[in-house]
């Protein structure tokens, strides 16, 4: 399964925009990355990895299946949200399963586009949706909590379970989200196991014009500021610009970037820094029917890495040849690696390294 990302925010500080850019984007590239649209609201993204074109070509692969980001678009949350204020609810738990959350917030001024809380301020917007996710979180908490004081007559054992989503429901009560716990503690187990939104990575997406592409000002600074201090990320783009770049050609768009003084597009920016925020890593394989980017968590072994390829991969493990990208590039073919030297047979402990290019071994 891709890396998934709920897009949340308030009305009118173009979360469909960036969806949209981000959807139209990858069908325009369909013809070399794959693109499904799930639901109306639901994308799948390709992570841009400069490396799978080049291994295409070294190996003459049919195709290229870079790592995808599957993004699922709400819409707008008001003030009441958690509560059920315009379906509120129902929108958000459309992203209860994600992986992580992007809050999208209006770094840009139009007296076109309405702002529901009168004018664009991403700190105190930032505040409105935190507050929605944490009460959202503690309606469920609550739940949970009557349901376990119910479970632990019968069942002693699970008293340290309540008192942890006890603890936990204080602070939510509190405004603070249940991502600031310890990841290996009780409270973050029943976060998870409740599918908490505040226990969720936060990438932060300031949303500006086109005229304040590559330059900071306070609203941005603010946004970068937020994600300092919550331990998230975030990214600067401009919707409406990446909407337009994203119906022109490869060659147009270039041209169009770097007449506004961009380097590169700001979704692939959203895209790579979801893929980051999750602390994933990338290793490849290449072939004639494809050159493939595989995701896994940093720190993972071999075995676990053939498992994500097929289970039974990881099940028949024997060793994984190995060879890093940048070897590939300089000799070109498995022949040349190997009378280099350069192709290194690793067991069930070798920690997979970005960019390792693998052939597992396995019984069958």
């Amino acid at each position: 399964m891709p890396l998934s990302c709920g897009i949340v925010g308030l009305p009118n500080v173009g979360k469909t925009t960036i969806f949209n850019a981000l959807t139209r984007s990858a069908q325009a590239l369909a013809a070399n990355y794959p693109f499904a649209t799930i639901e109306p609201n639901v994308g799948e993204v390709a992570v841009p990895d400069s490396r799978l074109p080049v291994l295409a070509q070294l190996v003459n692969a049919r195709r290229i299946v870079p790592a995808t980001v599957r993004f699922v678009d709400i819409a707008g949350l008001a003030r009441g949200a958690s509560t059920g204020e315009g379906l509120g609810n129902a929108f958000l738990s459309h992203i209860r399963e994600t992986d992580a959350i992007a809050m999208v917030l209006r770094c840009f001024e139009n007296d076109d586009v309405t702002h529901v809380e009168g004018k664009p301020d991403p700190a105190r917007d930032w505040e409105i949706v935190a507050i929605e996710l944490a009460l959202a979180d503690l309606a469920t908490m609550r739940k949970r909590v009557a349901k376990l004081e119910r479970d632990v007559r019968a069942q002693s054992n699970l008293r340290p379970y309540l008192e942890a989503a006890l603890r936990l429901s204080d602070a939510l009560e509190d405004a603070r989200p249940a991502r600031a716990f310890d990841p290996e503690s009780l409270e973050a187990q029943v976060a998870r196991d409740s599918f908490l939104l505040t226990r969720k990575p936060m990438l932060y997406v300031a949303n500006v014009d086109e005229a304040q592409i590559g330059r900071a000002g306070e609203q941005v600074r603010a946004v970068e500021e937020i994600a300092r201090v919550e331990g998230g990320k975030a990214v600067v783009l401009s919707g409406k610009l990446e909407a337009e770049l994203a119906g022109l050609s490869d060659d147009e768009a270039a041209e169009f970037r770097r007449e506004v003084g961009l380097e590169r597009s700001g979704l692939d920016d959203l895209s790579e820094a979801g893929y980051d925020l999750l602390g994933l890593m990338t290793f490849l394989t290449a072939g004639e029917k494809e050159a493939r980017a595989w995701p896994i968590p940093k720190g993972s072994k071999a075995p676990r890495a053939a498992g994500t390829i097929h289970s039974d991969l990881e099940r028949g493990f024997i060793r994984a040849e190995v060879v890093s990208y940048e070897d590939y590039v300089q000799y070109r073919t498995m022949e040349a690696l190997r009378g280099a030297g350069r192709v290194r047979s690793e067991g069930r402990e070798y920690v997979m390294q970005e960019g390792d290019v693998v052939n597992f071994r396995f019984n069958v």
